[in-house]
């Protein structure tokens, strides 16, 4: 095949083909241009639909007024005292109404039609050709209608002597031609206006295209439909929850990971931000009113990082991570710090005791040596002892014994107030133990460095409600700050490397007021220092009902005689 064979095909394969335009700019000024081409051209037909009807009945009414205006008692009285004549009184004077007022024919006839007056002086003494029977009854005419003079706008009118006696008729047409000439004249001047409004709309259409060609980046609607259908998915797909809200606050998206996170549902869109969330620091963030990146916020038992982006609308979007498994993991790698700290120290004390021991021994003071051991082994026990007496839930008396530890390890005492007691019936001990855990921590470092150092806590049931108070030797919290100090975020201390601080006495206050209860602070009770109360209603299962005594000789538990036999 030679090359001119081949080139052909790929000629007509580059030939461009003429279609529908893709783009958006396109697209709109073409259907903006037809939109305003077709309302021009039909408002220039029903502008023009009318008209002709307009001019006509305009011709006839003047056709009949000029009638009118012949049919004078004068004329009449002329009719009654000379012959039809082209020389005649009837004929000049209608002539001269003709020529004054431009009709194409003013004709004066009698109660037989015979004509009295006519252009064609030929024409005067011949009945006229259409039937003036309706004149000569008194009534008025206007009608368009074919005479000897052809096509014309007519009006017909009684005529009338002195005393009102009919004695004839005047009829005037009016040449159809000349409406017909208006009619076309008044074409170009509508034709001149509606070109500039087409014009004008032509102008407005290339703006407004222009306006969406760059508010769309030129892309066709194809291209805008997919983008949004893929915003959608990705919106509702990615692990991160998106609000995006407008300029007063409205929430205008809310993708399925942020309703997860925020607790709310799809009925969230379109309303009030405050309305949707309420107040609290969560909905203050989103909304701007705190400022700042990686925005630490709790909402129920989720702890949240935020970010918030104004965008250019006035609006902002805001994004959310759920950093609640981080912060469970920095909270027990803070107790796995703290149980560290304190086996170390409890190796240190272990070596003095063992070199002391060893001491003795090799002294041969072996009675000594023997109350050492006693008194060290004896210490442990009571202190195992004293916290086991009074808080019976197990989890929690473990985390006691190991704070005390830490809490001889640092130099402060922490105690038991004798008013103590719980039983182990808590409906979830993991939440006393996180309660516990944040205030005993903080009453530590409050305490740490004071004259003499110390922490009480004070645990009890009342019916199924836990109060927990914890009273520390610290410099206190001063009255402004008492609210500020359970805010998400808020801490004197320096953040640890693994995440935020100033979670603690938050969750402390969402888990007392998911339980319908509270978590205040206040002056220790010699009014120095500070106490933390914590009220957790529902926090204690019912007591179990006792169990029957048992029969004599039977062992609890067992049925009947025979089967313990």
């Amino acid at each position: 095949m030679s090359p001119a064979s081949t080139a052909a095909p790929r000629l007509l394969a580059r030939r461009p083909r003429f279609g529908w335009p893709r783009r958006v700019f396109s697209q709109v000024l073409l259907m903006q241009l037809a939109i305003a081409t077709g309302v021009t051209v039909l408002a220039t037909g029903l502008f023009l639909a009318p008209l002709s009807a307009q001019l006509d009945d305009q011709a006839m009414r003047r056709a009949l007024a000029i009638a009118e205006t012949t049919a004078s008692p004068e004329v009449a009285a002329a009719l009654g005292r000379t012959a039809p004549s082209a020389s005649g009184p009837v004929q000049a004077e209608a002539e001269r109404i003709r020529r004054s007022t431009g009709a194409e024919y003013v004709v004066v006839m009698d109660t037989r039609g015979v004509r009295w007056s006519h252009t064609d002086p030929a024409q005067i003494g011949r009945v006229v050709s259409t039937d003036p029977s309706a004149a000569l009854a008194g009534r008025e005419v206007m009608e368009i209608d074919d005479g000897t003079l052809g096509r014309s706008a007519r009006g017909k009118a009684p005529l009338r002597d002195s005393g009102g006696a009919i004695v004839g008729a005047v009829s005037v047409g009016i040449e159809y031609d000349s409406v017909h000439d208006r009619l076309l004249g008044a074409i170009p001047g509508l034709l001149a206006y509606a070109g500039g409004a087409l014009a004008a709309g032509a102008l407005a259409a290339y703006l407004i295209s222009r306006r969406l060609q760059r508010q769309t980046h030129d892309l066709a609607f194809s291209d805008i439909s997919a983008l949004l259908a893929e915003r959608e998915a990705m919106l509702h797909g990615i692990r991160e929850g998106v609000v995006a809200l407008d300029r007063s606050g409205r929430v205008r998206l809310v993708n399925d990971e942020a309703q997860r996170l925020l607790g709310i549902g799809p009925e969230a869109a379109g309303r009030p931000l405050e309305e949707v969330l309420g107040s609290g620091r969560t909905a203050d963030v989103l909304a701007g009113r705190v400022t700042g990146e990686d925005l630490v916020a709790v909402r129920g038992h989720r702890v949240l990082i935020a970010n918030r982006m104004p965008t250019d609308d006035g609006g902002a979007v805001a994004t959310l991570r759920d950093r609640t498994e981080l912060e469970r993991l920095g909270r027990e790698l803070d107790s796995t710090r703290g149980l560290i700290d304190a086996l170390r120290a409890q190796d240190h004390e272990h070596a003095n005791r063992l070199h002391t021991l060893l001491g003795l021994l090799e002294l041969d003071l072996h009675e000594e040596a023997v109350e050492f051991v006693t008194e060290v082994v004896g210490v442990h026990r009571a202190t195992a002892e004293q916290v086991t007496e009074k808080i019976h839930d197990p989890l929690l008396a473990a985390l006691l014994v190991g704070k005390g530890t830490v809490a001889a390890e640092r130099g402060v005492a922490l105690r038991i107030t004798p008013g103590s007691l719980l039983p182990d019936r808590l409906v979830d001990p993991r939440e006393l133990v996180t309660v516990v855990g944040n205030l005993v921590d903080n009453a530590l470092d409050a305490a740490a460095g004071t004259p003499e150092p110390r922490v009480e806590l004070t645990v009890r049931a009342e019916g199924s409600t836990v109060v927990l108070r914890v009273a520390d030797s610290g410099p206190g919290v001063p009255a402004d700050r008492r609210e500020l100090i359970f805010t998400e975020g808020w801490t004197t201390k320096e953040p640890p490397s693994h995440g935020k601080r100033g979670l603690g006495l938050a969750l402390v206050r969402r888990l007392a007021e998911r339980r319908g209860g509270s978590a205040r602070v206040g002056s220790g009770p010699d009014g120095s220092g500070a106490e933390f109360t914590v009220v957790l209603p529902e926090a204690l299962d019912e007591p179990a009902p006792d169990h029957p005594a048992a029969e004599p000789g039977l062992p609890v538990g067992t049925g009947s005689p025979e089967e313990a036999r």
